[in-house]
């Protein structure tokens, strides 16, 4: 069924003044159906052109009222091409109403971030990781903290989100929640998403993070050097749970696989590879991108420990892996035993199989990044920059040793 749409604009004359002058209003009609409105302008009636719908005149004032008119139609065409675009219901009070930043009811912030958190929550699998469901739900948790904290409400109006919110809410992010600064320019783009969904349904008429800036700081992460894992390899552990974690986060090192993808290891994903011997081939679940990795001999040996293992008997899975929480609380009891005065947490051996395991030992950055499942050979990048500073702090201490004076 094809629309009718059109603006104009016109002097109401029964409200018109002593002075002769009459409001102007601007009317919309779709199919037929009229909504209108004060533009907040009088003109006097016999300066009126009613035929082209503005005022007669060259004057400054004709000029500058017939060019706000002009302004007002072009916001109303833009609204009325948005909403064909998106095959949304038209009806003249709704593009009134949006135009005036009204709605029958007005949408609410924590409202359409649990709207969004629930739609992507069904596509796990499909189009989203478990994880990045996880951090869109705790995402929305800090920003209901936060409207509670500074607003004194449950919700509040998606509207009523401006730059101060988005300044308040890192501001907040790092303060009471304690949050690092990348970790919080994370969240804070979780929330961005949530905000351009509002803006692109003409929810808001303004995106707030137009001049907002979130740039993530590049941290040197850290590590296992080789004669911290072969301290690891030769630590005799006698509490059974405690050697398990050691053995699951050995496993990582020797993989680089990350914390999820070696919970989900299956049988399934054992192959022969093309040098006939033992690979993983796996979607990381981050990325849904592939790895494809050799097992070395380390890697090996764990698997073959935990073959008969309770846990793995009745299953499909490889390993006993367990709570990714639960693992990094024991892995600081495994620092200390071990004398590692680092903090272990498991992510750290994904680390280790990128840096000390691989491209220390020769193993082209291109097959690191191939085995790590990144989709950029960027992010592989800064491990190799991580050894060049390893290489630069190896020789300052040479020259410190050699005592060479220039």
């Amino acid at each position: 069924m094809k629309t009718t749409f059109s603006v104009l604009f016109y002097p109401r004359g029964n409200d018109m003044d002593n002075e002769g002058e009459a409001p102007v209003y601007a009317r919309i009609t779709v199919n037929g159906k009229r909504s209108e409105f004060s533009i907040k302008r009088k003109v006097l009636m016999t300066k009126w052109n009613a035929s082209a719908g503005k005022m007669k005149g060259n004057s400054s004032k004709v000029r500058e009222l017939n060019a706000y008119m002009d302004k007002i139609r072009y916001k109303i065409y833009q609204i009325h091409e948005n909403l064909m675009d998106r095959n949304d219901p038209i009806t003249a009070d709704l593009i009134k109403n949006i135009f005036l930043g009204k709605s029958d009811k007005d949408k609410m912030l924590l409202k359409i971030f649990q709207d969004h958190n629930d739609k992507i929550a069904a596509l796990v699998g499909k189009d989203y990781a478990p994880g990045t469901v996880e951090r869109y739900c705790t995402a929305k948790k800090h920003v209901e903290e936060y409207i509670k904290k500074e607003y004194k409400v449950e919700d509040i109006p998606i509207k009523k989100v401006d730059h101060a919110f988005i300044d308040g809410f890192e501001y907040y992010l790092k303060t009471e929640r304690d949050c690092s600064h990348n970790t919080a320019v994370k969240y804070i783009t979780n929330f961005k998403k949530i905000v351009r969904i509002a803006f692109a349904n003409d929810w808001i008429q303004k995106d707030p993070f137009l001049h907002w800036k979130g740039r993530l700081k590049i941290v040197d992460r850290e590590f296992l050097t080789e004669s911290e894992i072969q301290q690891m390899l030769e630590k005799e552990i006698n509490n059974a749970r405690l050697d398990q974690v050691k053995d699951i986060f050995l496993f990582s090192c020797f993989t680089g696989l990350a914390y999820s993808d070696v919970k989900k290891l299956s049988n399934d994903n054992l192959v022969l590879g093309i040098d006939g011997e033992n690979w993983i081939k796996i979607k990381r679940s981050k990325t849904d991108t592939r790895s494809n990795i050799p097992i070395l001999p380390s890697a090996q040996a764990i698997i073959d420990k935990y073959a008969e293992h309770p846990a793995i008997l009745n299953g499909d899975r490889i390993l006993p892996v367990l709570s990714n929480q639960k693992m990094n609380a024991y892995l600081k009891e495994i620092a200390d035993l071990c004398g590692i005065n680092k903090n272990l947490t498991f992510h750290l051996a994904r680390h280790t199989f990128a840096t000390t395991v691989t491209l220390t030992n020769g193993v082209s950055i291109e097959s690191v990044s191939k085995m790590l499942g990144h989709k950029s050979l960027k992010t592989t990048q800064h491990y190799a920059k991580i050894l060049d500073r390893k290489v630069s702090d190896d020789m300052k201490m040479l020259r410190k040793r050699l005592n060479f004076n220039s």
